[in-house]
């Protein structure tokens, strides 16, 4: 991977706002790390780079560094902290957004849940499990992948509680 490869997969995760990434290819891994004061980013196969928190780029041997992404990212108005309630797993196994493949998800965000409505199943040692919700409200992020194994107490959904 050369330098104006990196320089573009940060840039790119800057701008979807992705904090953790790793790429293999071939003998090269690449792994990046966003987060407060500073990003590291490591490279297998070639020498280690670190982002220095600076506003330029930053040499470290002959290649430059793109600032960090902290850095780099543009400042937004921060809305007030906004209070979700999680649904987490009871439960290892595999979730599902849906009752059968092809079938529509239980629930989508945007959706209006009331206490107890089916939100998902996870399926543990061949027995479907139907998680419910604890709380009424909007479902505002799925947290999970269908059909990948979760852990238990792993988030799944978050929801904006009704007032």
């Amino acid at each position: 991977m050369n330098q104006k490869e990196l320089k573009e997969l940060i840039e790119f995760l800057i701008e979807k706002d992705i904090a953790e990434f790793e790429l293999e290819r071939g003998d090269v891994k690449v792994r990046i790390k966003r987060g407060g004061e500073h990003s590291v980013v490591h490279v297998q196969g070639e020498p280690r780079f670190f982002a220095a928190p600076a506003a330029g780029n930053v040499e470290l041997g002959v290649v430059p560094i793109v600032a960090s992404a902290a850095a780099a990212a543009p400042t937004k108005d921060v809305p007030p902290e906004e209070v979700l309630e999680t649904v987490k797993s009871p439960i290892v196994g595999t979730f599902y957004e849906a009752p059968s493949p092809g079938a529509p998800p239980f629930v989508k965000v945007g959706d209006t849940v009331e206490v107890g409505q089916v939100l998902c199943i996870v399926e543990a040692m061949k027995l479907l499990n139907e998680i419910e919700s604890d709380v009424a409200g909007e479902i505002v992020k799925k947290l999970a992948v269908n059909g990948q194994p979760i852990e238990y107490g792993q988030e799944l959904f978050a929801i904006r509680p009704k007032k």
